[in-house]
């Protein structure tokens, strides 16, 4: 496992910008897929974005597309979600995650972090 440390979040309005920040000081992060996922208060986690060990390719999932942008800087072993257009259904905790194998199965996680974006 990696030991990944979030930051970033907090409380804006709704149509504004946040970013969070996902590191591994402890490196073990350049080679695999990172994720960030989201879990809103009575429902599921859910799938948020994902990027390549280069960066070069990216998915999204349906409801933030064109709106959130996920990055990474290997040289920090550090990944980003920027947030744009937030909107109020945006609100969870966030979680960003690495998937070791490239199965789809995520097998270290951040520590969570709160968005909350009022109308």
């Amino acid at each position: 496992q990696v030991h990944l440390v979030q930051s970033g979040g907090g409380l804006v309005q709704a149509g504004n910008s946040l970013r969070l920040s996902c590191a591994a000081p402890g490196g073990n992060f350049r080679n695999y897929i990172m994720g960030w996922f989201r879990q809103a208060p009575g429902k599921e986690r859910e799938f948020v974005a994902a990027i390549n060990w280069s960066g070069a390719s990216t998915t999204y999932a349906d409801s933030v597309k064109g709106r959130f942008t996920i990055s990474r800087d290997n040289a920090k072993n550090t990944m980003y979600l920027q947030m744009n257009s937030l909107k109020p259904e945006d609100t969870a905790v966030y979680y960003c995650a690495r998937d070791r194998t490239g199965s789809g199965v995520y097998d270290s996680w951040g520590q969570g972090t709160q968005v909350t974006v009022s109308s």
